[in-house]
């Protein structure tokens, strides 16, 4: 269990799991940039970062901008929307303040793109529902994602293999932080769509920056 000065930001998990010197920059260095993509995403999330705002239909009430914390992740941040279906069940249900009965939650969060090949959308929704699960002791077993290029959510189980590459990325950002070194520079594919790249320079630093300059260089003078 982590103590309150331990807890790093949940919302980086997504970016060690995109890539490690991505979030070292982001959590250790302290550097971001705006990219459009970035921008995209802050219009999506303009409506769900909004706490005042509490939809009821019925059997379901909607929250937005919901604190969460775990001490077992050592992780703390904000649910982008927290789905709450009337339950008549009350294993893993909760009460909800100037609400009756029982309620099942579910975390929903919002992404610009579309569904990805890799989990790091996916890690950051079980980060999410494991904070809950901590917070209420119950256990979610699903999450959705909403993708905006797409209009549509995406389901998926919060199976045993999910949950442990989750604690293993929380467990990795605890341990790069505490050693304040950030991974070397490594250029992959999506090294293009990422919004430190200007900031990483994967081609340079990745390489021999000495060779590359040379190289560089010679071709001017050519």
């Amino acid at each position: 269990m982590y103590s309150e000065e331990d807890l790093l930001l949940l919302s980086g998990i997504q970016h060690i799991d995109f890539c490690e010197r991505q979030w070292a920059l982001i959590h250790i260095e302290k550097q971001w940039q705006e990219n459009v993509l970035t921008i995209e995403g802050q219009f999506l999330h303009e409506k769900t970062d909004k706490p005042d705002i509490v939809e009821k239909r019925k059997g379901l009430v909607i929250a937005r901008a919901v604190p969460l914390v775990s001490y077992e992740l050592g992780l703390y941040g904000v649910a982008d929307v927290i789905e709450f279906t009337e339950s008549g069940e009350f294993d893993n249900s909760v009460q909800i303040p100037k609400r009756k009965g029982r309620w099942k939650p579910k975390i929903v969060e919002y992404k610009r793109g579309k569904p990805k090949n890799i989990d790091c959308d996916k890690v950051q929704v079980c980060a999410q529902s494991m904070c809950l699960e901590e917070m209420y002791n119950i256990t979610i077993q699903d999450g959705e994602i909403f993708y905006g290029q797409i209009k549509h959510r995406e389901k998926f189980s919060l199976d045993e293999n999910l949950r442990m590459h989750t604690k293993n990325l929380a467990q990795r950002m605890h341990d790069l932080y505490s050693s304040g070194i950030t991974p070397k520079a490594e250029h992959k594919q999506h090294c293009k769509s990422c919004s430190l790249i200007d900031i990483c320079m994967p081609k340079i630093i990745g390489k021999n920056a000495a060779n590359y300059l040379k190289r560089e260089i010679k071709c001017e003078n050519y």
